[in-house]
């Protein structure tokens, strides 16, 4: 018997980056194909989607949909009007970002990377916990992402992000042993390990290149 989800926006409980406030649309319906997120500006004038350009190679090509009230894009300083219905298509490399003209305004974002399978790496469940991350406090952000680790272990992303703050405060074979768990899953992950500065810590102990390769 097929199977299928049905959800109205608010079962999908909102997190918190200290940033712009997301439902996680594809990880409360466990979508694996395809990235999609919703953001709610509650207010006039809120913003609704951080400003970024996806500059980096392998990046995401975004569509933003305009699901309710009315928007307000920013494309490479470019204003433009979104009400109710709109989409709005948005390559690699465009600077963009969106506010709210009306109060409730939400923006659902579709992503994928041209010409590559999408591949799940969790980065929403890591959200809540990357204030403590930029803050500095390693140590409080590991202790979290642990449990969320323990509970998704489907997400290399997880796994990865904790290897970095392991290697940050000291725990070289903790880091070692996650890193080893998670970048035989993930080239783009094994990539960035190559030249991530979290990383500096363990990167000259023997085992890391073997894990991560030259």
């Amino acid at each position: 018997m097929s199977t299928y989800t049905i959800a109205q926006l608010n079962d999908i409980e909102e997190i918190d980056d200290g940033r712009c406030p997301l439902r996680p649309v594809r990880h409360h319906l466990g979508i694996t194909s395809f990235g999609i997120n919703a953001w709610t500006g509650d207010e006039t004038g809120d913003r609704i989607i951080n400003e970024h350009a996806e500059e980096q190679p392998g990046d995401n090509e975004e569509l933003y949909i305009v699901m309710q009230g009315r928007a307000r894009f920013e494309l490479d300083g470019e204003d433009r009007e979104a009400p109710a219905g709109t989409f709005v298509f948005v390559p690699p490399g465009v600077k963009r970002t969106a506010f709210a003209e009306e109060p409730a305004t939400t923006i659902i974002a579709v992503g994928g990377t041209p010409g590559k399978a999408y591949q799940v790496f969790g980065w929403e469940v890591w959200q809540p916990l990357r204030p403590l991350y930029e803050a500095g406090e390693y140590e409080k952000a590991a202790e979290g992402l642990r449990e969320v680790v323990a509970e998704h272990p489907e997400y290399p992303m997880l796994a990865y992000n904790l290897a970095c703050l392991e290697s940050l405060t000291g725990q070289k074979a903790e880091a070692l042993e996650h890193l080893r768990g998670v970048v035989g899953e993930s080239e783009q992950l094994r990539e960035l390990a190559k030249t991530d500065t979290d990383l500096d810590a363990i990167r000259n102990e023997p085992e890391f290149e073997a894990i991560v390769g030259g």
